[in-house]
């Protein structure tokens, strides 16, 4: 039988009173709408009559009838609203494309609904009333959505519906699902611990789209609220996640049960979990938070004892005290003290510093070769090499560049002093138990008016970066010297002391003796007081400090403190998204460039790594638009403070940028890649940034520079391959005679920052458990302003994340033990240093010759010839055998060459043949060795690991200690299974390097070798400058003669 080839009769049934041949009209036409749509479709409005008829019993189907038809005429809107009318005929089951739009376009409408009303409700910026009045879902809407919910979790596609249940708000649902998902695999066997519970694979998920995915922060809130209910539900609660949720939520209350409760659960493996989440808290939560969470645990009363033992420096640990009292408490008393040690970052900088100090990797040929190629008289190279110097040494103590150069360092006057005395601090970062007596020679004397301002105002800098993050006790040190000083130069270093050390304390009292200094309006002074404020009040979002800073931004003349106001405002909205978006708009609508400079900073960190698409269409916006080139250049660089996260979309995004015709948005594209993709050596980015070496801008060429070696660092040649030979282009921008100073500037921090803290850092702006690395991303915000004042530079040292991996026990001690690694030990061993050789030749240079001097050569030449033919002549006579004439050969016929040239020219063809054939005998070796290594290897604990080889990090199966959690780099915490055997612990070779004198020759050791820079430096640093009379003399007046003169 022939098929149908028309509708026309299917139809012409519509137009029938009965219903029964309506309904069978219908029918048919449900099943042929696919083929015969176009022609049904001139009737549609018949089919619309007949759902519209109240009396019909089939309007369910006349529905579904048009729906087809109008989602075949690509009107969705339309199809969508006949689909929701056909009720249970529409069946979400059926697997075609049709279904699924429709099912899309429902979802997509929910979603709009639903979350519009959810902001009207949690928002606390709502326009009007009319706003906050919640729109109405439609029942048969809602009524798909939930079909489809049931669906899915029917068939244990649990992850979709989830995700489509957060975007719609619907937390009920997402709860709903995970503890469905709980049930069903409660009684399923689980094969070696192989499978995991798909609950918990499921609240990791949401996890993961709570921190990476969503944007609103109340939403996000409620979600880790249902999230810390739900991991402490499971039968082995999964405490690592619910600390995830809890330093988020910035709960302190929540964080001290939790680890109250573990303590008290009387188990070593419930011990040492609360140990690591203090040490997670401590990597990731504020010194506000922190405090706080002391405060709430059980016997705080000791605080200040124990924070006293722990800046003097004592070698005991606060676990081995305290063992004498009896009594049910004595055992937990012990334990809270460790957990506020801990807490208070003590214990986490020893280790630390014990890594740096330990496995310092510092190639001195570096920084003698930056020594010798500058000109220390030059402030601008003195300031590099400091700065270079600085960043290769962070954190490790060894400061003996200073004492081995103090001649070259005696040539640093004024701020280069200042740059040259806060690096002792930068140096010895975190040594907190020797810190304030490394630097006390050079801090203010009560009654002492002697000695260089400069040196006191860094001295004063760089005890605040020695307990950055950490300054509980020497806050009210820095508060004191800063009141007492009326130099402002003294007051700026302090003001920068106060605010690293007393980073997101949210102390008002400190705020208000910044404030009167404020006040006094002295634009050396207020420029870091602006910046300090900002520091201590970090991410409070106080609303009365950003008032006053607004008001006396537009009341003061300087720029300087304008500038140090501008970003003071940017931090403390730091991670405040929208809630920083109308403090934004204010600045961003101000006509001063300055103020419109910080309100971009305001989004960068506002909406720092949440890779929002709003603040990226803004920073764009104004990138392409703003009239001052400092916006612009700013505009750009944040993209990468949006987006570290995914730091594989910024290269993409700025490639267009980075060939703009305005240097300055090209030297924020450059500086974008390097923040965003800091530590991973990603290739697109170093692709993007090799041309831009090149760049005919000096200051672009600085900028590619820093960035190169920022995504470069702790990157070797097998990790690599472009590592050498960019390495060797840092080096020749440096030795250029010719290279221009700030690219030379750039090039030397770029050679500090490749080889940071001894080859044993990378920079990090998340942690490694995931979270905002606050003093990471705060220090890389505050050092893209060296571009208006060099001291600032040293703030990058706060970004600096040692990648070592360090074991602990019980009694917070360090075993000595090793775990493997399941990888050839080159892969990620450290780069080879530069081999300096004893002999150097001098390199052979092509002498110039004159023209005049080659025809003289050539006129000699010839004069010998004809001497030679002559004596040739006189002796054929001679029976005797030839003879060589005495004279040298006659020249080859062709252009002359000067005497000695041509000889150079085969030299150095020979160079480059055998230069060629070392090189091929190199990289044979190399791939030879390469083949000859074992994969695996065994490392020794407390040694470097880095974040790309930590998943090859295993633990042995019938070893001493297993770890607690997965390795995730930093501190680890061990379970040991041999308990009863005697523990062979690691030397701090750190803390007995510090306790011996700096400068003895008796104890002439490797360790103190490494020390003593500090003491050597004092009479050079502290020498009061000479006010330029060593600069060059005033010309002589010179005479000149005009014509009217002559006349």
């Amino acid at each position: 039988m022939p098929g149908l080839t028309s509708a026309a009769g299917l139809i012409g049934l519509l137009d029938e009173p009965d219903q029964q041949l309506q309904f069978y009209a219908l029918k048919k036409l449900d099943t042929l709408v696919d083929q015969f749509w176009a022609e049904i479709s001139d009737s549609v409005s018949k089919i619309e009559v007949l759902y519209e008829d109240e009396g019909f019993k089939q309007r369910q189907l006349a529905a579904l009838v048009a729906s087809k038809v109008y989602y075949h005429l690509g009107e969705y809107e339309e199809s969508m609203m006949f689909a929701l009318g056909a009720g249970d005929l529409f069946e979400i089951s059926s697997q075609n494309e049709y279904v699924e739009t429709i099912i899309s376009k429902c979802i997509d409408e929910y979603i709009a609904i639903t979350s519009r009303n959810d902001f009207s409700q949690y928002s606390e910026n709502t326009a009007n009333s009319e706003a906050k009045t919640p729109q109405k879902v439609d029942p048969r809407l809602e009524d798909i959505v939930e079909r489809m919910f049931r669906s899915c979790f029917a068939e244990g596609s649990y992850k979709p519906a989830i995700g489509i249940a957060i975007e719609a708000r619907r937390l009920d649902v997402v709860e709903e699902g995970i503890r469905l998902a709980s049930t069903k695999t409660k009684g399923k066997s689980v094969d070696d611990g192989e499978e995991k519970d798909e609950a918990v694979e499921l609240m990791d998920y949401v996890l993961d789209l709570t921190m990476g995915v969503v944007q609103e922060i109340s939403l996000r809130e409620r979600l880790l609220r249902l999230l810390v209910k739900l991991f402490l539900s499971l039968p082995s609660p999964d405490y690592f996640s619910v600390s995830k949720c809890v330093i988020h939520l910035n709960d302190t209350t929540l964080a001290a049960k939790i680890l109250q409760d573990l303590v008290q659960k009387e188990d070593s493996k419930s011990l040492l979990v609360a140990y690591q989440i203090a040490f997670d808290l401590d990597t990731s939560a504020t010194q506000e938070f922190l405090q706080k969470v002391i405060t709430d645990l059980p016997g705080s009363e000791g605080d200040d004892l124990d924070s006293a033992a722990a800046t003097a420096g004592s070698d005991t640990m606060a676990t081995e005290s305290s063992t004498e009292e009896d009594g049910p408490k004595s055992k937990f008393d012990k334990h809270y003290r460790a957990i506020r040690q801990i807490l208070r970052g003590t214990k986490s900088i020893e280790l630390s510093l014990e890594f740096l100090y330990r496995n310092n990797h510092t190639d001195m040929v570096i920084l003698n070769k930056i020594k010798d190629s500058l000109e220390a008289r030059n402030s601008i190279f003195h300031t590099a090499l400091t700065f270079a110097n600085a960043f290769m040494h962070s954190g490790t103590m060894v400061d003996k560049f200073f004492r081995d150069n103090l001649d070259w360092l005696s040539k640093a006057v004024n701020w280069s002093k200042f740059t040259a005395t806060a690096a002792l601090g930068v140096i010895h970062k975190g040594n907190l138990s020797q810190g304030m007596k490394l630097l006390q020679p050079y801090l203010p004397q009560e009654g002492v008016t002697t000695g260089s301002p400069y040196s006191q105002g860094g001295s004063l800098y760089g005890l605040g970066l020695i307990y950055a993050n950490h300054g509980t006790d020497v806050i009210e040190f820095l508060r004191k010297q800063f009141n007492a000083t009326s130099d402002e130069i003294v007051q700026h270093g302090g003001a920068l002391g106060l605010g690293v050390a007393g980073m997101a304390t949210g102390n008002m009292h400190l705020y208000e003796e910044l404030k009167v200094v404020l006040w006094s309006d002295s634009a050396v002074a207020g420029e870091a007081v602006g910046l300090a404020m900002g520091l201590v009040m970090l991410g409070t979002g106080n609303t009365g400090v950003i008032n006053d800073m607004i008001q006396y931004s537009h009341d003061t003349q300087h720029e300087k403190i304008i500038r140090g106001l501008a970003m003071g405002m940017a931090l403390i909205m730091f991670g405040k998204e929208e809630a920083a978006d109308e403090l934004s708009s204010t600045l961003l609508n101000d006509p001063d460039p300055i103020l419109r400079y910080g309100g971009i900073m305001t989004i960068a960190l506002a909406y720092c790594g949440s890779g929002s698409n709003k603040a990226i269409r803004k920073l764009l916006h104004v990138a392409v638009s703003d009239v001052n080139d400092d916006v612009r250049r700013v505009a750009v660089m944040s993209l990468g403070f949006i987006l570290f996260r995914k730091p594989g979309a910024v290269p993409r995004m700025v490639e267009l940028l980075s060939e703009s015709y305005n240097p300055h948005v090209r030297y924020g594209a450059a500086m974008a890649l390097g923040i965003a993709c800091a530590g991973t050596g990603l290739d697109e980015a170093t692709d993007l940034l090799e041309p831009m070496l090149k760049d005919p801008t000096d200051f672009v060429r600085q900028g590619a520079l820093i960035s190169m070696a920022m995504i470069l660092v702790e990157q070797n040649e097998q990790m690599n391959a472009k590592v050498p030979q960019i390495r060797k282009t840092f080096e020749s921008v440096v030795t250029d005679k010719h290279e221009d100073a700030m690219a030379k500037f750039g090039a030397a921090l770029a050679l500090g920052i490749i080889d940071a803290g001894g080859r044993n850092v990378t920079i990090g702006l998340q942690t490694p458990t995931g979270s905002l690395n606050l003093p990471a991303i705060v220090g890389m915000a505050v050092f893209t302003q060296y571009w208006y004042w060099f001291p600032l530079t040293h703030f990058l040292t706060l970004s600096f994340t040692p990648t070592g991996l360090i074991g602990l026990d019980e009694e917070l001690k360090v075993p000595d033990f090793k775990f493997w690694s399941n990888t050839r030990p080159s892969l990620f061993d450290y780069p080879p240093k530069i081999e300096e050789s004893a002999n150097k030749e001098p390199e052979k240079v092509a002498t110039a010759v004159l023209s005049t001097t080659a025809k003289a050569r050539q006129r000699a030449k010839r004069s010998e010839k004809e001497k030679a033919a002559k004596q040739a002549a006189q002796r054929k006579d001679d029976d005797s055998m030839d003879v060589e004439p005495t004279s040298p050969a006659p020249a080859t016929p062709g252009p002359s060459v000067p005497e000695g040239e041509e000889k150079m020219d085969v030299d150095n063809e020979k160079e480059k043949k055998d230069s060629e054939a070392e090189k091929k005998d190199s990289e044979s070796d190399k791939k030879r060795r390469i083949e000859k290594e074992k994969l695996g290897y065994e490392v020794q604990n407390l040694s470097r690991v880095l974040p790309a080889q930590l998943p090859h990090i295993s633990f042995l199966s019938d070893g001493r200690y297993q770890p607690v959690k997965k390795p995730t780099g930093g501190i680890l915490m061990l379970l040991d299974h041999k308990p009863g055997e005697p523990v062979e612990l690691m030397e701090i070779k750190s803390r007995k390097s510090v306790t011996q004198p700096a400068g003895g020759a008796t104890q002439a050791t490797e360790s103190v070798a490494d020390i003593g820079g500090a003491e050597a430096a004092v009479d050079v640093l502290n020498a009061e400058d000479d006010d330029g009379t060593d600069d060059a003399p005033l010309p002589d007046p010179f005479e000149y003669e005009t014509d009217t003169e002559e006349l």
